[in-house]
């Protein structure tokens, strides 16, 4: 759908709470809508402290019987958690996720945008391959895939200013479990931690992921609507306060369903900054050139990134984007990520750092961009000039063989197939080749997350090298652009890379993202139309006041 069309809720989503105990017992609270945001925006926050592998008194899910449509889910859903309050467990931790399966499908991502209390913390996450998606058992007797997972509000978020360590995800996996497949905790890691955090940044941290309270989820040919709680006296948040926060985020998602009606404009850009600007770019490439032809240099790639930043006519929201992004997002992951009082940090990207499902594993080696042809016959032979390109072979190469040597250290068997061919995505086509192996323990998970990235994808050849360079040259944050974006689950856990991405601010505008591998034989210009190219998807969604922008340029000269 495009941006500057008028979106109404569907019916099915219209929830009624006016049957259930716990709205009759909202009626009489009488409590501004402002004290139910502050309630339920109060997360646990699981890195809080105490010994990361303790395990929880209480793991559990529950699941209701299925109903027709998404107003009774919600009504039965509402009921539950009503009665959890009298049915107080003798554990001090645990979490419990309640579930009711909707027999019709929903698309996740329409539901969370009929959810406009940007207040809470928010998250969608939408797989890539459906062929590579398990199968979930969420009814006790049918399997279905699941293809996205929204989320609003966080029963425990998980957030630090420090490097992402052994101990966080340790904390975070203690609120797993197999047993409850669907628990899980969604979220991103800056592309370097050690950097320091620019002002548009903060809200995230060096990490941040959240476990949400109202989740929705979408799967082939079936819905579901699911709340959780989660409680932990050494981390001062009781059951009793846990059920408290939650019915105050269902309370805000059942008002605010009810009275959607919204119409959305297209932006107009009304300036737009690079940095670095067109000159700095071919001096940061020149430099990198430099050091890569140096005499017993060791780097043999770098990958420069470009911050664009946009200043539209209106607020832009990037919910709207990112529905038009998944339309034409097949072969790409659709993610976003908006901690409490932050902007939504938003994508769709092609690019999978990692699959694991129990001791399998796989990745992705992406790498040289062209552009999609017009007709079939120049998209055969823009594909053909990629694939016989000798220094996109070598930067492919690079990245394949490196990702390559990082599995074979931690698996006991790796398989690279199919080792070079086209994958093409609507806007762009690249080298791509798949690698698998087999894990020892699945506890080398995280072992495998630090080991991957950075990718000489998005970063470069040796690392190290490759990361002091990007330091010293890049004038702005990455933040968690390049990073680690997904989520941990009990057996399984997916994380893409997140390029092709763009920071949607609170108020007028966005920050858009890009970079490209600069190699021996790399040429400036070229590599520049690519950054273009890159952000293309998110530029063809804003039009271009020129008349406003010419004034601009004449006030300033």
């Amino acid at each position: 759908m495009a941006a500057g069309t008028t979106r109404q809720c569907i019916e099915p989503m219209k929830f009624s709470f006016s049957s259930s105990p716990t709205a009759i017992a909202r009626q009489s609270i009488h409590l501004p809508n402002h004290k139910y945001q502050e309630l339920s925006s109060l997360s646990m926050n699981g890195c809080g402290g105490g010994d990361p592998r303790a395990p929880l008194g209480v793991l559990e899910t529950r699941t209701l019987g299925a109903a027709p449509t998404a107003a009774l889910a919600a009504d039965r859903l509402n009921s539950a958690v009503h009665d959890l309050r009298a049915s107080s467990p003798t554990s001090d931790s645990g979490i419990i996720r309640i579930e009711v399966p909707i027999v019709q499908q929903i698309n996740a991502l329409q539901w969370l945008h009929c959810q406009t209390n940007t207040l809470l913390p928010r998250c969608y996450f939408s797989g890539r391959d459906s062929a590579d998606i398990p199968l979930i058992d969420h009814s006790h007797h049918s399997h279905h895939k699941l293809l996205s997972v929204a989320g609003l509000g966080s029963a425990v978020s998980f957030r630090h200013l420090r490097p992402f360590s052994l101990d966080d995800w340790h904390s975070i996996k203690r609120f797993l479990s197999k047993k409850c497949p669907l628990i899980r905790a969604y979220g991103a890691i800056r592309f370097d931690a050690r950097s320091n955090i620019a002002p548009e940044w903060e809200g995230f941290g060096s990490f941040y992921f959240m476990v949400p309270q109202v989740e929705f989820n979408e799967f082939e040919r079936s819905s579901m609507i699911a709340a959780t709680i989660a409680w932990d006296n050494r981390l001062s948040r009781t059951y009793g306060e846990a059920i408290d926060a939650l019915e105050a985020t269902m309370w805000q998602v059942s008002s605010l369903v009810q009275r959607l009606n919204g119409t959305s404009r297209r932006s107009v850009v009304l300036h737009q900054t690079h940095v670095p600007n067109k000159a700095s770019w071919n001096s940061a490439v020149t430099q990198a050139l430099d050091m890569i032809t140096r005499k017993n240099s060791s780097l043999v790639k770098v990958v420069l990134a470009r911050n664009s930043r946009v200043l539209t006519t209106v607020e832009i929201d990037p919910l709207e984007w990112l529905t038009t992004l998944q339309a034409e997002g097949a072969n790409a992951y659709q993610f976003c990520l908006q901690p409490p009082e932050s902007p939504a940090f938003i994508g769709n990207t092609p690019e999978r750092l990692f699959y694991r499902n129990r001791l399998s594993i796989c990745s992705d080696a992406l790498a040289g961009t062209r552009a999609r042809g017009g007709t079939e016959s120049l998209d055969l032979q823009i594909g053909q000039d990629l694939l016989s390109s000798a220094k996109d072979h070598h930067e492919f190469c690079v990245v394949r063989e490196s990702i390559r040597r990082k599995l074979e250290d931690i698996c006991s068997s790796t398989v690279v197939k199919p080792s070079k061919v086209l994958r093409k995505l609507p806007r762009v086509q690249h080298l791509y080749a798949k690698l698998t192996g087999t894990l020892q323990k699945e506890d080398d998970e995280f072992k495998i997350l630090s080991s991957l990235h950075p990718t000489p994808a998005v970063c470069g050849l040796p690392t190290e090298e490759a990361r002091m360079l990007i330091l010293k040259t890049e004038k702005f944050d990455r933040g968690m652009y390049a990073g680690p974006v997904g989520w941990f689950g009990g057996a399984e856990s997916e994380f893409a890379v997140g390029i092709r991405s763009a920071l949607v601010g609170k108020g007028s505008g966005a920050i858009l993202y890009a970079g490209t591998g600069i190699v021996e034989g790399s040429d400036s210009s070229l590599e520049w139309q690519e950054l273009e190219l890159k952000i293309s998807q998110f530029t063809k969604l804003m039009e271009h006041d020129t008349h406003l922008v010419s004034m601009r340029e004449k006030v300033e000269l």
